[in-house]
């Protein structure tokens, strides 16, 4: 009965110690089981949320330049177009006739060639439109005495614009005729379209263009 108060201030201390020591370890434990929590959302949602953000973006873009392509691609056709003269416009349109045909089909004939077919090409072109001439081209008109009659006036006819071009070989050309006449009926046009071709032959030496049949 001496010892039990002596004792007790003891066994108190101990419940007290045992009891922090339990405090401090249920404090602890909560911290350490929330920390994975708060930083494994990061690791999860990083690698996803990349993909999703750019992929819209690069069709934007790829869409964007797409329509900037097209709407170039449409600009320099319509200015194109709007280089021809109006029909109608006469003398004043020929150059730039001729200019939109050189830009459009570019030189690739040595110059004496080019000027050889374009005497040549123009020559046949006046003499099947109105006769005259056809007496030089016999391969090609055949007898003149027989030739079928002219379809188009002299005094209204013009050649507007030519072109002298290879024809898928150095030894083959064709010339490119952009002219106008009235036909036997009256009825003018100011934009008519011939082609003649011509082949490259050779005579002792000698180099020379030969217009090719019409069929």
């Amino acid at each position: 009965m001496t010892t039990s108060p002596a004792r007790s201030p003891r066994l108190l201390l101990i419940v007290t110690v045992v009891l922090v020591v339990a405090g401090v370890i249920l404090l602890t434990v909560p911290q350490t089981a929330s920390a994975p929590a708060v930083s494994a959302p990061p690791r999860a949602t990083a690698p996803t949320a990349r993909p999703t953000a750019t992929a819209p973006g690069s069709r934007a873009a790829q869409a964007s330049a797409l329509a900037q392509a097209t709407a170039s691609t449409a600009s320099t056709h319509s200015a194109n177009s709007s280089a021809l003269p109006p029909h109608g416009e006469g003398v004043a349109g020929d150059a730039a006739i001729q200019k939109s045909l050189e830009d459009a089909w570019p030189a690739d004939l040595a110059a004496d060639d080019e000027h050889k077919l374009l005497a040549a090409g123009r020559g046949l072109l006046r003499a099947d439109a109105t006769g005259v001439g056809r007496a030089k081209w016999p391969a090609v008109f055949g007898d003149p005495d027989q030739a079928i009659a002219p379809a188009f006036a002299t005094a209204r006819f013009r050649i507007r614009a030519a072109v002298a071009r290879r024809d898928g070989s150095p030894d083959k050309a064709v010339v490119h005729l952009v002219w106008a006449g009235a036909d036997r009926g009256g009825t003018y046009t100011d934009r008519r379209i011939t082609d003649w071709y011509f082949a490259r032959t050779s005579t002792k030496g000698a180099s020379t263009w030969t217009p090719q049949p019409r069929i």
